[in-house]
């Protein structure tokens, strides 16, 4: 069943566990040493397939792009992605245990201005008379917090927590919602964002400002920076921040998900779009050929009216000829792990939850692939662990990322996992790493209003920018948000709207 997931070696490499337990795994593909040379602009004098539009990137922009072109009866169109696999960030994979994400999971049940989220889940039949199947809903327990040596239900802290405390918790819940209420944290973000002094702040600025000095709340929102957007709250713009909980619908009750994490939604869309789907192309250029665009990609080259860039803005520069820097974007690499475990953790007076967190951890937690079985008894699971390297400059993280072998991080997963599981060297036989470099568009002050994402994201000239860093928030919508508006856009300048 490993078969599936493309490696970079296919040799396996070993980590004996205390106790004398043997942990294999890999490193997953990462896309790395070909987005590394996308310098190589290919070969001259090869057939040339000519066709209206072409689309760069096979992530959920991308797919979400062709997903629109189909749905408005266009199909001269091709998608060009430099994996094995299409989906971008929200790829799966599969062993004997289960199905499972290699890094987006879930999806919140979308708000009443994510009106395309809403008609992609009427369509794929996750939602039914606007209301979400329960079957896609995550199933209780959702999410507990490992503090002071115990789990607690949620992750907000709630033992040992004060009083003050608990005033300053009432107090930045009124605060978020009198943000909501303005109706300018919208998701997507072009429903309702404006201009706003809260981008020129960190998000820690404005908690000093505010005067939340509350450990247990401050841990909470730097989490919550971590987990959307790869950052610290220190690093942050407030406005994103803030976003993180104004953006969602108070009495939402999700998130959906699937084992496979958020891979169940793209195979839902590569059964209406796959055949356009050309994988293993790296796109090397994209250049002018008279009225129309010249795109060499892999071992073939098109000629296209409009091509659709939905690949992340910063390769643009590489790959657009006449394409301006893209130096005010900036990435966070993550790094995530699938551990399959041949038999559960004991618990300390706790039920697992689908997702699981530890205060005070450099990482992010783990989600349960099997949480979602309605299977009365497990034994195996998969557990994705995800960490974003929020600390310091993303570039030298990235490079720190690439320069440690696959034992540095076997060993680092197994001791951050034993501050709440001791056990945990006993229940692992595989951990399989992922790698990724610019995983997340981080939302640094001044990123909203920003004269240059602005000129990326206006949808002028042949080449359309589509990316969900357009927005600066990596999230489900925001791509499929940027890439039906492009599609629309290149329908329109087809006269085929």
């Amino acid at each position: 069943m490993h078969g599936r997931r493309v490696f970079l070696s296919a040799a396996l490499v070993g980590l004996t566990a205390k106790g004398g337990r043997r942990v294999e795994g890999s490193f997953l593909d990462d896309g790395l040493p070909t987005g590394h040379r996308l310098t190589d602009r290919g070969r001259s004098g090869r057939p040339i397939t000519r066709v209206p539009v072409v689309i760069v990137g096979a992530g959920v922009a991308g797919l979400c792009a062709a997903w629109r072109l189909r749905k408005r009866g266009f199909r001269d169109f091709v998608v060009l992605e430099m994996h094995a696999e299409a989906g971008g960030n929200s790829r799966s994979a599969e062993n004997e245990v289960s199905g499972y994400p290699l890094a987006a999971h879930y999806v919140p049940v979308p708000n009443r201005e994510s009106t395309l989220v809403r008609e992609l889940f009427d369509e794929f039949g996750v939602m039914r008379d606007g209301k979400v199947d329960e079957r896609y809903l995550c199933f209780a327990p959702q999410e507990r917090l490992f503090l002071h040596g115990r789990w607690q239900e949620g992750l907000e802290p709630e033992i040992a927590v004060s009083a003050r405390d608990r005033e300053q918790y009432r107090r930045f819940d009124d605060r978020i919602r009198e943000f909501r209420a303005t109706r300018q944290f919208t998701i997507p973000i072009d429903a309702g964002a404006r201009a706003s002094e809260l981008d020129r702040l960190t998000m820690a600025a404005w908690l000093d400002r505010e005067k939340f000095d509350s450990p247990y709340l401050r841990w909470y929102v730097d989490y919550a920076c971590r987990d959307d957007y790869g950052a610290r709250a220190w690093d942050a713009s407030a406005w994103a921040g803030i976003h993180y909980f104004a953006g969602r619908e108070h009495e939402d009750k999700g998130p959906v998900t699937w084992p496979e994490g958020n891979g169940w939604l793209v195979r839902e869309l590569m059964k209406r779009v796959g055949e356009h789907v050309r994988t293993g192309a790296t796109v090397h250029a994209i250049s002018p050929n008279g009225s129309r665009l010249r795109v060499l990609a892999g071992n073939a080259d098109y000629e296209a009216e409009l091509v659709i860039f939905a690949a992340p803005t910063f390769l643009a520069p590489h790959i657009v000829e006449g394409a301006p820097s893209a130096h005010d974007f900036v990435y966070s690499p993550w790094v995530t792990a699938n551990l399959t475990l041949d038999r559960p953790p004991r618990e300390r007076g706790s039920e697992p939850a689908w997702d699981n967190v530890v205060y005070d951890s450099p990482s992010l937690g783990y989600v349960v692939a099997t949480h979602m079985t309605l299977r009365t008894r497990v034994d195996r699971t998969v557990w994705t662990w995800y960490q974003a390297l929020a600390d310091g400059d993303p570039a030298q993280n990235r490079r720190m990322m690439l320069g440690a072998d696959w034992r540095h991080f076997a060993e680092y997963i197994l001791r951050d996992l034993e501050r709440a599981h001791p056990d945990i060297r006993e229940c692992v036989s595989r951990i399989d790493v992922l790698r990724i470099g610019h995983a997340m568009a981080r939302p640094i002050p001044g990123f909203l209003t920003s004269e240059s994402r602005r000129r990326w994201a206006s949808l002028s000239g042949r080449v359309l920018y589509a990316n969900s860093d357009l927005s600066g928030l990596s999230i489900f919508e925001e791509a499929q948000h940027r890439g039906v508006r492009a599609a629309d856009r290149a329908l329109a300048i087809l006269g085929r709207a």
